[in-house]
Parts: C-alpha cells; structure tokens; sequence
C-alpha cells in the first residue's frame, strides 16, 4: 500500500508501459512536446470531461470521475464512467440519487485519438482504472472500453488476470523508475517514429548500442 503524497498520475503508467524512458521524460525531467496528435487528443478528452452526465433507462453516465489506488499507487480521473443496471441478486453499487432501483455495474471507457485498434499501453491505463473503481467502491468491474476518436468506434477490453497482473507490474515498474531517479537511455524501435518526443529523445542518435563516431561517420557517408 501506497502513501497518500506517493500516488502518480494514471496516464504515467500508459507511458511506462509504452517507453519506460518516455515516462521518465516526463516524470522525472519534465520534458514535454505537443505535436497535432496530442493536441487533437487534448481536445477530445476536454470534450468527453467537460459535458453533463446523463441518465437514460438503465444506463447512467458519469464523467471526470476522480480516481485512485492505493495498492497500484496510482490516482487521476476517468473520462467517462458507464453505470450499467443489473437484474436482481447481482453484485454491484448503490448509486444514492439513481431514480431506478437496484444495483449498478461500472464500466469505465478511456478516449483516445486515432484508429481503432489495439494498445497494450492503454488497455493496462484503463484496467488500472477499473482497478481503482473497485478499490474504491468495493465491488467487481470485469470490463471497459477504449473509444477511438478518429475511428468513432469502442473496442471492449476484458480485464483478465494475466491483464490485472500487466497492469500491477507496471505500477511497480513506474514506482521504481521513479524511485531510482534515472532516465534509461534510449533503445530505437519502429513505435518510437509515433511518440511525440521523438525530436526530443533522438533514439536513432543517441542509442546505447550508436557510438559518436559511427554516428558522424555515417552523417559523413
């Protein structure tokens, strides 16, 4: 368990997961770049946060729900949260102003720019949500989704036990890294032409397998 003033952002866990030395940029060195996709994706969050909560039938909608783990040692907020009805005798939580009765199920949903598909970065930030969901309101939440704003479609991530350890890992890994107060260097791959910091971290340059000379050799050739 967690101490209060030991809790790190959500979204660092998704950077941990996708580049340990991109989460230390941006925890440790405060390094930060917007290109358009994070702006885009700014704007899409700010819309899903910023609109009222709904209620229809057997559905309620929260939104920008703050969240946190004490045993991930992680906290932050939702976009949405679905609360989903359940039939009787079905485990679930109250909701105290719900006009309908009975137990509900929450389903968090992550929003994200770009093109249906799947990331293992953000699948572990969204179960790290749930994670925090049921920490807090003591009841299961088996399930989620990522919604793809350039797709407008969901893809619906089961939160398995293999996930749940994933996503435990990387909380662990993130404290660590943290912790030890060192950026690891950098180690190029095909994801890192995606990553906003790109101009910033020079993998291709700066790699600890690149010595300085074969780099100016081969900017000579």
């Amino acid at each position: 368990m967690y101490a209060e003033d030991e809790l790190l952002p959500l979204s660092a866990v998704a950077d941990f997961v996708f580049c340990p030395r991109r989460a230390a940029l941006h925890r440790l060195e405060q390094v930060w770049q917007e290109n358009v996709a994070t702006a885009e994706g700014h704007v899409l969050h700010d819309r899903a946060d910023s609109a009222a909560g709904e209620a229809r039938g057997d559905l309620r909608i929260a939104r920008a729900l703050l969240l946190r783990s004490l045993r991930l040692g992680l906290t932050g907020k939702t976009d949405i949260v679905e609360f989903h009805r359940l039939p009787d005798g079905a485990d679930g939580v109250k909701l105290p102003r719900a006009r309908t009765a009975g137990l509900w199920r929450p389903f968090p949903v992550e929003y994200k720019r770009g093109i249906l598909r799947h990331e293992e970065a953000y699948a572990v930030q969204l179960c790290a949500q749930a994670i925090c969901l049921e920490e807090m309101l003591q009841t299961m939440v088996p399930a989620g989704a990522l919604f793809y704003g350039l797709s407008k479609r969901r893809l619906d991530v089961a939160f398995t036990e293999s996930l749940r350890r994933t996503t435990a890992a990387a909380a662990e890994g993130l404290h660590a890294l943290i912790a030890a107060g060192r950026t690891p260097p950098p180690n190029y791959e095909k994801k890192c032409t995606k990553c906003s910091l790109f101009d910033l971290c020079l993998p291709k340059t700066t790699g600890g397998q690149r010595s300085a000379v074969r780099y100016l050799a081969e900017a000579l050739e």
